[in-house]
């Protein structure tokens, strides 16, 4: 299985006025995080709409859990993976570590999307070619 480690440095502007990131900063750090995957396993994302013809990779469900705090200016460790793989859904599992200590997870359900024709927001998932999932064991 594939697992790509990015650092992000917390910001001042990521912290609530408690001085702990503020939530919703997990999940953007996790959508960073993904497209970071993506450029691992050779798939960025310019080429990967290109190459296979699809509008994206949209989340449609995403959790988060969060066991320690972390604030400014703190450095946490992202290890993101695919823990599944659906027809043309795949799951991504995010660990965040402050230290060695895991300080949040995220798990994102994202889905393989072409544009349905004469429409600009409306898609539907498409099969997840062979050859993408390849790429992340």
């Amino acid at each position: 299985m594939l697992i790509h480690r990015k650092k992000i440095q917390v910001e001042w502007g990521d912290c609530d006025p408690g001085g702990i990131v503020y939530f919703p900063r997990y999940f953007e750090y996790c959508d960073i995080c993904t497209n970071a995957l993506f450029v691992h396993a050779g798939l960025p994302k310019p080429k990967m709409l290109r190459t296979y013809k699809i509008a994206g990779i949209p989340i449609v469900d995403v959790h988060g859990r969060f066991m320690i705090p972390s604030e400014y200016p703190d450095t946490l460790e992202v290890a993101s993976s695919i823990s599944e793989w659906g027809r043309s859904s795949f799951t991504v599992q995010h660990k965040i570590y402050k230290g060695k200590n895991l300080a949040a997870e995220v798990i994102e359900k994202r889905v393989w999307v072409t544009r349905i024709p004469g429409t600009r927001s409306r898609f539907k998932g498409e099969p997840i070619p062979g050859k993408v999932k390849s790429r992340f064991k």
